[in-house]
């Protein structure tokens, strides 16, 4: 009889790539996958995923009545389902999963998608980042699967809980290119340069101002901005205020088939975080990885894990600060260099070839393995 797999994931699933990566490859093993989440306003269908869904709808969106109600539906959902290994992906699902994990004697694996108490959203708010830290120091040290996005939140980890915790990186699928790509059938400018900036996440202090204002300094170039987040509102009152509506275009999130043709259309990949929380310097964005596969230039900010990519592989440039000068000085430099340009573009085809799902998937199948796939 297969095995089953519940995953649970607060964020949209159909935009999860980890989520639909991870139980990708667990189809491949034959397990048979369950992905529990919620229903967003403006979810798209599931229809089109090769595992099953299940979405709650939500009396609350937002603040600590959504996550006290998810979890409160989630342990009484996961209760009466019959399940072999329980998938808790991030903080925010891993009560109700640890506590039917108890009361059912069954496998729990635990996936780490950030390092959730260090995020900036709770760093100023000191009551709520306590809650978050006491169900975690409650919990994490009771885990015996886990695994997180990064070597250095895995180190955090080992050091706060003393417990060995593998390392899965948000490495994206290898991706072929083709006629998708194409500017024209995407509705892109042929004559001008293109950076892009894409995520699920585009939050405060991911660096999104600074790159919209670099824009003032560029001629002949277009920034595209991919994707949500709290502060893309923001982002176009900036666009308005500094008159930028023929530089910047905003395209909401799409499935990661189209965005990713969008990437391949971009000249270089931006992805600009601040290391003023733990969660941004030691992340290692999934980003990173499309613009890899794209065959994409990147310029990044000096996160350790990020930086410590472009240098070894050698496929883009660093900036030394956030000032919006300094951001569009880097990328003249880059446009203006295309020797240097192409020396990235071949060095991104090894980087792809190394820095791939099918790759890093085969971490996943032992973490489950020796949980009792």
């Amino acid at each position: 009889m297969k095995k089953r797999i519940i995953f649970s994931v607060i964020n949209d699933i159909v935009f999860d790539q980890r989520i639909n990566r991870v139980a990708g490859t667990l189809l491949q093993e034959d397990a048979e996958i369950l992905v529990v989440g919620r229903q967003l306003r403006n979810s798209i269908s599931c229809n089109h995923l090769p595992f099953k869904v299940k979405r709650f709808s939500m009396i609350f969106n937002k603040g600590p009545l959504m996550y006290a109600f998810f979890n409160i539906r989630l342990f009484i959902y996961l209760l009466f389902k019959r399940v072999d290994i329980l998938l808790a992906n991030d903080l925010d699902t891993l009560l109700a999963n640890f506590l039917v994990s108890r009361i059912k004697n069954t496998t729990l694996i635990y996936d780490s998608h950030e390092y959730f108490t260090g995020v900036p959203e709770i760093q100023n708010r000191p009551f709520v980042r306590k809650v978050w830290q006491m169900t975690e120091g409650w919990i994490f040290p009771k885990i015996k699967h886990v695994y997180t996005v990064s070597q250095s939140i895995a180190g955090i980890y080992k050091k706060q809980y003393n417990i060995n915790v593998e390392v899965v990186r948000n490495v994206s699928c290898k991706w072929n290119r083709s006629e998708n790509c194409s500017r024209k059938r995407l509705g892109l400018p042929t004559d001008r340069y293109i950076v892009i900036l894409q995520g699920a996440g585009i939050n405060i202090d991911r660096g999104a101002e600074e790159a919209v204002l670099s824009m003032q300094y560029l001629d002949n170039t277009i920034l595209l901005i991919i994707g949500d987040g709290d502060i893309v509102e923001n982002l176009r009152q900036m666009v308005s205020q500094h008159r930028l509506e023929s530089k910047i275009k905003f395209i909401e999130k799409v499935p990661h088939n189209i965005l990713m043709n969008f990437s391949c259309a971009a000249d270089i990949g931006i992805t600009l975080d601040k290391d003023t929380n733990l969660n941004y310097k030691y992340s290692l964005p999934n980003k990173l990885f499309d613009y890899i596969q794209a065959g994409v230039p990147v310029l990044a900010s000096k996160i350790d894990e990020v930086e410590s990519i472009i240098k070894s592989y050698d496929i883009g440039d660093i900036i030394e600060n956030h000032n919006p000068e300094h951001i569009a000085l880097k990328l003249k430099n880059m446009f203006s260099d295309p020797d240097r340009m192409q020396l990235w573009k071949n060095n991104l085809q090894k980087a792809g070839e190394e820095l791939c799902w099918e790759n890093e998937q085969v971490k996943i199948i032992e973490i489950f393995r020796k949980a009792g796939l």
